[in-house]
Protein backbone atom coordinates (compact mmCIF):
# COMPACT_ATOMS: atom_id res chain seq x y z
CA UNK A 1 0.00 0.00 0.00
CA UNK A 2 1.99 3.11 -1.12
CA UNK A 3 0.02 5.15 1.69
CA UNK A 4 2.64 3.29 4.14
CA UNK A 5 5.09 4.14 1.96
CA UNK A 6 5.10 7.58 2.25
CA UNK A 7 6.02 10.04 4.91
CA UNK A 8 5.04 13.64 4.13
CA UNK A 9 4.58 16.83 5.96
CA UNK A 10 3.53 20.57 4.07
CA UNK A 11 4.11 24.10 5.42
CA UNK A 12 3.43 27.70 3.35
CA UNK A 13 6.95 29.70 3.60
CA UNK A 14 6.81 33.38 3.09
CA UNK A 15 9.49 33.51 0.20
CA UNK A 16 8.70 32.82 -3.83
CA UNK A 17 9.08 29.71 -5.04
CA UNK A 18 12.34 31.05 -6.70
CA UNK A 19 13.77 31.99 -4.10
CA UNK A 20 13.09 28.01 -2.28
CA UNK A 21 14.13 26.70 -5.23
CA UNK A 22 17.45 28.57 -5.67
CA UNK A 23 18.17 27.24 -2.06
CA UNK A 24 17.94 23.87 -3.27
CA UNK A 25 19.75 24.55 -6.77
CA UNK A 26 22.64 26.46 -5.17
CA UNK A 27 25.21 24.11 -3.39
CA UNK A 28 26.69 26.38 -0.69
CA UNK A 29 22.88 27.09 0.45
CA UNK A 30 21.49 23.20 0.84
CA UNK A 31 24.94 22.88 2.92
CA UNK A 32 23.97 25.28 5.23
CA UNK A 33 20.53 23.92 5.99
CA UNK A 34 20.08 20.34 4.65
CA UNK A 35 19.34 17.78 7.63
CA UNK A 36 17.86 17.92 10.91
CA UNK A 37 19.34 20.81 13.78
CA UNK A 38 22.52 20.36 14.38
CA UNK A 39 23.91 18.41 11.43
CA UNK A 40 26.17 19.74 9.05
CA UNK A 41 27.19 18.79 5.17
CA UNK A 42 30.26 18.44 2.86
CA UNK A 43 29.28 18.12 -0.14
CA UNK A 44 31.31 16.00 -2.39
CA UNK A 45 29.37 16.41 -5.92
CA UNK A 46 26.65 18.11 -6.92
CA UNK A 47 25.49 18.60 -10.02
CA UNK A 48 22.26 20.03 -10.12
CA UNK A 49 20.60 18.88 -13.23
CA UNK A 50 18.17 16.07 -14.40
CA UNK A 51 20.11 12.79 -13.93
CA UNK A 52 23.41 14.71 -12.25
CA UNK A 53 24.59 12.89 -8.30
CA UNK A 54 24.81 14.52 -5.01
CA UNK A 55 27.32 12.88 -3.10
CA UNK A 56 28.00 13.84 0.57
CA UNK A 57 28.29 13.71 3.50
CA UNK A 58 26.25 14.49 6.63
CA UNK A 59 27.87 15.06 9.99
CA UNK A 60 26.03 14.03 13.15
CA UNK A 61 25.78 16.84 16.45
CA UNK A 62 27.48 13.47 18.08
CA UNK A 63 30.03 13.14 16.08
CA UNK A 64 29.12 10.18 13.50
CA UNK A 65 29.08 10.71 9.71
CA UNK A 66 26.61 9.43 6.87
CA UNK A 67 27.25 9.29 3.79
CA UNK A 68 24.40 10.08 1.12
CA UNK A 69 24.19 9.62 -2.51
CA UNK A 70 21.09 11.08 -4.58
CA UNK A 71 20.40 11.76 -8.19
CA UNK A 72 18.51 14.50 -9.07
CA UNK A 73 15.10 12.59 -11.02
CA UNK A 74 13.33 15.60 -12.01
CA UNK A 75 13.24 19.37 -12.13
CA UNK A 76 10.80 21.63 -12.78
CA UNK A 77 12.04 24.65 -11.89
CA UNK A 78 10.34 26.93 -9.53
CA UNK A 79 7.73 24.15 -9.31
CA UNK A 80 8.98 21.07 -8.18
CA UNK A 81 11.89 18.84 -7.14
CA UNK A 82 12.65 14.99 -7.57
CA UNK A 83 15.86 13.52 -5.50
CA UNK A 84 16.36 9.86 -5.53
CA UNK A 85 18.37 8.52 -2.66
CA UNK A 86 20.21 5.89 -4.18
CA UNK A 87 21.74 4.40 -0.50
CA UNK A 88 19.87 2.76 2.45
CA UNK A 89 16.99 3.70 2.92
CA UNK A 90 16.12 4.30 -0.52
CA UNK A 91 13.11 6.42 -1.14
CA UNK A 92 12.60 9.40 -3.58
CA UNK A 93 11.99 12.81 -2.21
CA UNK A 94 8.81 14.81 -3.98
CA UNK A 95 9.64 18.73 -3.25
CA UNK A 96 6.58 20.98 -4.62
CA UNK A 97 6.64 24.58 -4.56
CA UNK A 98 2.89 26.07 -4.85
CA UNK A 99 2.61 29.81 -5.11
CA UNK A 100 0.16 31.19 -2.29
CA UNK A 101 -0.96 34.62 -0.86
CA UNK A 102 1.34 34.79 1.55
CA UNK A 103 4.22 32.97 -0.17
CA UNK A 104 4.78 29.49 -1.23
CA UNK A 105 3.41 26.09 -0.10
CA UNK A 106 5.97 23.45 0.18
CA UNK A 107 4.94 19.93 -0.15
CA UNK A 108 7.37 17.19 1.16
CA UNK A 109 6.75 13.45 0.55
CA UNK A 110 9.39 11.24 0.73
CA UNK A 111 8.32 7.80 -0.85
CA UNK A 112 10.07 4.74 0.89
CA UNK A 113 10.92 1.35 -1.47
CA UNK A 114 9.19 -0.27 1.22
CA UNK A 115 6.29 0.14 3.74
CA UNK A 116 8.47 -1.62 6.65
CA UNK A 117 11.23 0.98 6.11
CA UNK A 118 9.11 3.83 6.20
CA UNK A 119 8.06 3.11 9.48
CA UNK A 120 10.97 2.07 10.69
CA UNK A 121 12.25 5.37 10.29
CA UNK A 122 8.61 7.15 10.78
CA UNK A 123 9.91 8.40 14.47
CA UNK A 124 13.16 9.97 13.58
CA UNK A 125 12.56 11.12 9.65
CA UNK A 126 8.92 13.54 10.84
CA UNK A 127 10.62 15.42 12.96
CA UNK A 128 14.08 15.56 10.93
CA UNK A 129 12.00 16.87 8.29
CA UNK A 130 10.18 19.52 10.56
CA UNK A 131 13.22 20.47 11.83
CA UNK A 132 15.18 20.95 7.54
CA UNK A 133 11.79 23.23 7.19
CA UNK A 134 13.30 24.82 10.09
CA UNK A 135 16.53 25.31 8.83
CA UNK A 136 15.65 26.33 5.44
CA UNK A 137 13.38 29.11 6.49
CA UNK A 138 16.02 30.48 8.77
CA UNK A 139 18.96 30.44 5.72
CA UNK A 140 16.37 32.56 3.71
CA UNK A 141 15.60 35.11 6.77
CA UNK A 142 19.44 35.43 7.24
CA UNK A 143 19.64 36.15 3.45
CA UNK A 144 17.05 39.08 3.98
CA UNK A 145 15.02 36.86 1.23
CA UNK A 146 11.49 37.86 2.02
Amino acid sequence: MTEQRVLATSRELPFTASQIYAAFASAEQLACWWGPQGFTNTFEIFDFVVGGRWKFVMHGPEGSNYQNESYFEHLEPNAKIVIRHDCPPYFRLHVQLLPTAQGTELLWQQEFDDAATAQAVKQIVGPANEQNLDRLTAVLKRQGVQ
